[in-house]
């Protein structure tokens, strides 16, 4: 008799941790933090997110060099967009920051920010896989690339 109410009480248990777990990671914030310099660099080439995560990204540029010289963006593309054709797609693209006008092919983006500045966007995780990013400024995506790797 006590037996089936204890392994009602266990189960009821664990279903709860369950919920309560699945909840917390949709609920999540995960912060993360890339920087870009005026030699055209990143300084993450991998970022690594939890699926279901709300993520908090930060662009911060630490160079000196206004916009017009040296100004980075960040964008997330969808899974199958290839970094290159999106880079030259974007190039006729600067007075909409070098994202174009349909966003089809991306996730987020920032906008593009000068030297001593910084800009946060926040998005839902993307469903699990690997994503490209880049920076969209010409020129710029040949070193101003890396992969956002969603667990």
């Amino acid at each position: 008799m006590i037996f089936p109410k204890l392994l009602s009480l266990l189960f009821s248990a664990f279903l709860f941790l369950a919920i309560t777990k699945s909840a917390s990671a949709q609920g999540s914030i995960q912060k993360v933090i890339i920087k870009s310099n005026d030699g055209m660099r990143f300084d993450l080439d991998e970022i690594k997110v939890q699926s279901g995560a709300t993520i908090e990204l930060t662009l911060v540029h630490t160079g000196k060099r206004t916009k017009e010289e040296m100004g980075h963006n960040f964008v997330l593309l969808q899974k199958e967009v290839e970094v290159r054709s999106f880079a030259m797609s974007v190039l006729d693209e600067k007075e909409n920051g070098y994202i174009p006008e349909s966003k089809e092919e991306i996730i987020s983006f920032t906008k593009v920010i000068a030297g001593g500045e910084s800009t946060t966007i926040t998005f839902e995780a993307p469903p699990k896989g690997i994503y490209n990013f880049l920076c969209s400024v010409p020129g710029h995506f040949g070193l101003m690339k890396g992969k956002f790797i969603v667990e």
